[in-house]
């Protein structure tokens, strides 16, 4: 890359300014964040590898990890008691995943448990839920209306009408969906009462762990909602990132701050905010967070110029799309030798920007 930089460091007002005079340590985290965003997780395999080698060990219990969709399937990882080990299982299952040539909600549903089990393994479960620093919590949405149908006219209906309320006012909504927190109870995050949408709050446990996360990542339409979850509400619990796409949440503890490896530079607040240029997070919810993302040079080095996604499974044929996934994740590997030489030499203070 002819020496230039390939990662970003974003950091809201209150990280900047802690950052810049204390200098970066891990212990002033608080929090790590994941957003939604299925196939483009294969961008930060790598720099997930860094963050388990060179900062959770240094953590101060308690750290809590909050993930929609793809960000609670990485975080299973990261809670188990040899993270890269899972991450590595967790990388091969996702890459060599394999379908029929038209594959229906049921087939994606069970491939996608058939990942799940590969990355808890037999005492993934439980070492996640006792891990003596990390407090591990899900994100999910319950449907409501329209939206609790699985018949694929009605569904689409509710998220056509979700959608189109949406653009009127983010609020709308709750109206459609309301959040479904799965919490570790042993600490409560400083997100347990996220304003903004009805809320239903479950403790997490070795029971219901498996069917919260697999529902964290049910995309409508695409994979089925997962029902009867142990000790939650009745009802169908899907994809997390529709609310909370990328966390629009007030995740930092006042005194620490969140940790978000992201693939984009900026962040957007719900699933059908993507197209919606104007609508941002709260200021608030991002004042004490850092932002780690590859550069836009960077993406534009990558195949086909642009970070792995859904579409993938669509436009390139199956032995292609695993052979472009490899390609990436073996380019990504400069961008974990840049993070371990940013962290190595206290280079990240100097290399902030404001997000």
């Amino acid at each position: 890359m002819g020496g230039r930089q390939l990662l970003r460091f974003r950091a809201g007002p209150g990280a900047f300014a802690k950052i810049r005079e204390e200098g970066f340590n891990p212990r002033q985290i608080g929090t790590i964040a994941g957003a939604s965003g299925g196939a483009k997780w294969l961008v930060l395999s790598q720099i997930d590898r860094v963050i388990m080698t060179n900062i959770l060990p240094q953590l101060t219990a308690p750290v809590h990890l909050i993930g929609s969709s793809i960000g609670s399937w990485r975080f299973s990882c990261y809670a188990q008691e040899n993270p890269l080990a899972a991450l590595q299982c967790f990388e091969e299952a996702y890459l060599e995943q394999r379908y029929s040539e038209a594959p229906d909600r049921d087939e994606i549903t069970a491939r996608s448990r058939e990942i799940l089990d590969v990355i808890l393994g037999e005492h993934g479960v439980r070492e996640i839920t006792t891990n003596p620093v990390l407090r591990t919590h899900v994100m999910t949405v319950r449907s409501r209306a329209l939206t609790s149908s699985e018949k694929k006219p009605v569904l689409a209906a509710g998220l056509i009408a979700a959608a189109s309320a949406n653009l009127v006012s983010r609020r709308t909504l709750g109206a459609f969906f309301s959040r479904g927190l799965f919490f570790d109870p042993r600490d409560l995050p400083p997100f347990f009462e996220p304003v903004g949408f009805p809320l239903h709050r479950v403790e997490l446990t070795e029971e219901n762990y498996a069917e919260a996360v697999l529902a964290s990542g049910a995309i409508p339409l695409v994979l089925k909602g997962v029902q009867n979850i142990n000790g939650a509400p009745a009802g169908i619990y899907r994809d997390g990132g529709i609310i909370d796409y990328h966390l629009d949440l007030d995740t930092s503890a006042p005194d620490r701050i969140t940790l978000f490896p992201h693939f984009f530079d900026h962040l957007i607040p719900g699933w059908f905010d993507k197209k919606l240029s104007w609508r941002r997070h709260a200021p608030r919810h991002i004042d004490r967070t850092l932002l780690v993302c590859p550069s836009a040079e960077f993406v534009a080095s990558l195949p086909n110029g642009k970070i792995p996604d859904r579409t993938d499974f669509q436009t390139m044929p199956p032995e292609r799309r695993r052979k472009v996934w490899r390609t990436v994740i073996s380019s990504c590997e400069a961008l974990a030798e840049e993070f371990n030489n940013v962290l190595d030499k206290d280079e990240l203070p100097a290399r902030l920007e404001s997000l």
